[in-house]
């Protein structure tokens, strides 16, 4: 089996997934996955797709991840897992999709606007 590779995006965070096959190693920037990410449920968040495959040990996952924040960079590594997942077999794709884990959360940060303090709030108004 050659290396698939696949993209993961979420907010800022931008994961590059190389899926290939081995004995359940998972590498984020050359760290192991469990140092990379330091709690529970990001190591979760991660491991989602391939244990709802039952393949935790037959892939080596190695992950390019830069940008955003810690949660929002696991999110992007569960979505590039499960697109190569699904690159691999076509037929992982309806439990991947019923699991939620196919479809990219679109929810960015909205920009400031000028003459304002943030995005939607306005400076304090007042008649008189």
């Amino acid at each position: 089996m050659e290396v698939i590779n696949s993209i993961g995006r979420r907010k800022a965070a931008v994961a590059r997934v190389y899926l290939s096959e081995g004995k359940g190693k998972i590498t984020i920037n050359n760290r192991d996955y469990k140092a990379y990410f330091p709690g529970e449920h990001l190591h979760y968040i991660v491991l989602q797709p391939l244990t709802l495959m039952q393949s935790l040990e037959k892939f080596d996952v190695n992950v390019n991840l830069n940008g955003g924040g810690i949660k929002g960079q696991a999110e992007a590594v569960r979505l590039g897992i499960s697109r190569a997942l699904v690159k691999l077999d076509a037929e992982n794709k309806p439990a991947l999709k019923a699991a939620g884990f196919m479809t990219r959360d679109p929810r960015e940060v909205e920009r400031k606007k000028p003459g304002q303090p943030k995005a939607r709030k306005r400076f304090q108004f007042s008649k008189r």
